[in-house]
Order: structure tokens, then C-alpha cells, then sequence
């Protein structure tokens, strides 16, 4: 028999690295968070939340007229992160992160369902709470407690080490992603003009993430009645694409 030809050494081997390789993704090591890379993941559509199913009162703004075109789209998307729904969630999120116990993180998911302008609203923020901390916990092995949405973002990124700013950042775009891609389907806008639009919001949600930092919780409200009618309004209507 012929004698085997030399063996390939591989180049780490070569250089004399034992390391993981960067194809060898063991468990371990996809549960160690990346701060980036999992805030993308947490606001990513393919995270399981459900945050298409809802538009928090956009379809119904749709429905009845006052929200038709493009300037009239941003409006309510501007009001919702700046002095309504959006803005609301992350303070309760920022705080939930800062949250040291149970007891606080309670008090701060008892005050996210009074807040909440109807029944919609309510199982909206419970509904994706229960998803993302199930999901997260499976992930990165944190607490599998259901929260409403904002406080249960807050709670793991504080248990995992992320950055509040940045979360909240995150979490404030994603709603103008989200409210954008509604929109697409109920105003409607071409998918060109949303992205321009939601490029315009980008200053926008910046603003708004500055301001959270600097929101204590004595201080949260709302000032987006218009919204709040919307969403209480949403279940009357004949046809719905939403559940909010």
C-alpha cells in the first residue's frame, strides 16, 4: 500500500492556537450576551412577541380617517414616542432596570396595566411580557417571571448587564418600526415613503430616549388622549387586522 501524503495542518494550528474557531458555537457561548448583537435580537421581527398582531390604536386612527396620509402617519407616530403610549413604556422600562427587587419590579408592572387605556392595550403589553421573558429565559437562562412588555425588557437587561440607555434606545425604535410597518398595510404608504419617514423619525426617538433617561417615575403620564380613544374604540370596529 501507498504511504499516506502529509497531513493538512490548519493555520491556527499552526500558530499554535488552541481557541475556539469562530464555526465551533458551542451552548455556552451563544448564552453569553452580546450587548449589541442581543438588543438587535430582542427588537428583531423574528423575536416571537407578536409585536406585528398590533398597532395600539393606529388601525383605528386608520379606520376613521384622521390618520390618511404621510404627514398625518408621522404626527401620531411622533405623539406616540414623545407624549403617549411609546414614551410611557420605556420610562416603565428604564425604571425596571434601575428596579432592584420583586417588590419594585411589582409595583412597576401594577402601574404599566393602569396605565394601559383599555382591555386591548392591557393584554397587548401582558401578552408579549409573558413571550419575551419565556424567550429570554430560554436564551440566556434569566428570570422567567411574566411582566408587562416594558418592565420584563428592563428586568433582563439589567439581569444580563445591558446598558439601560441603549436598551431603551432600542426598544423606542422598535415601536417606530413597528407602528411603520402598520401603517404600510392600513394608510397606506409605499414602502419607499415608510422608510423615508421612519429615517425622519430617527432625530425623533433619540430625543425621546434622552428625555426617559431624566423621567423619574413620580413623573410618568401621558398627554395622547387622542390615542388612548383610538385604542378603547378598537374593538368596535367591523373589521380589524390588529388586536390593538
Amino acid at each position: 500500500m501507498g504511504r499516506a501524503g502529509p497531513r493538512a495542518i490548519p493555520m491556527a494550528e499552526a500558530k499554535g492556537d488552541t481557541g475556539p474557531r469562530p464555526d465551533a458555537c458551542h451552548t455556552h457561548a451563544i448564552r453569553m450576551p452580546d450587548a449589541d448583537l442581543t438588543l438587535m435580537s430582542w427588537f428583531s421581527p423574528a423575536y416571537p412577541v407578536g409585536a406585528f398582531a398590533y398597532s395600539q390604536g393606529l388601525e383605528t386612527a386608520t379606520a376613521e380617517g384622521h390618520v390618511n396620509d404621510l404627514e398625518t402617519t408621522r404626527a401620531w407616530i411622533a405623539d406616540a414616542l414623545t407624549t403617549g403610549a411609546a414614551q410611557a413604556d420605556a420610562v416603565l422600562l428604564a425604571r425596571a432596570h434601575d428596579a432592584a427587587d420583586a417588590v419594585a419590579l411589582q409595583a412597576l408592572s401594577d402601574l404599566a396595566l393602569a396605565l394601559s387605556p383599555s382591555p386591548a392595550r392591557a393584554a397587548e403589553t401582558r401578552d408579549q411580557g409573558r413571550a419575551f421573558a419565556a424567550t429570554t429565559a430560554a436564551v440566556h437562562g434569566t428570570e422567567a417571571t411574566p411582566r408587562p412588555y416594558p418592565v420584563a425588557i428592563g428586568a433582563a437587561a439589567r439581569a444580563l448587564g445591558l446598558a439601560r440607555d441603549a436598551t431603551v434606545l432600542r426598544f423606542l425604535y422598535s415601536v417606530a418600526a413597528n407602528l411603520t410597518s402598520a401603517a404600510q398595510r392600513l394608510v397606506p404608504l409605499g414602502q419607499a415613503q415608510a422608510q423615508v419617514m421612519l429615517a425622519d423619525l430617527h432625530c425623533l426617538v433619540r430625543r425621546a430616549a434622552a428625555r426617559v433617561e431624566a423621567t423619574p417615575i413620580e413623573d410618568l403620564g401621558v398627554a395622547s388622549l387622542a390615542a388612548d380613544l383610538d385604542a378603547l374604540r378598537h374593538e368596535r370596529l367591523a373589521t380589524r387586522l390588529f388586536r390593538s
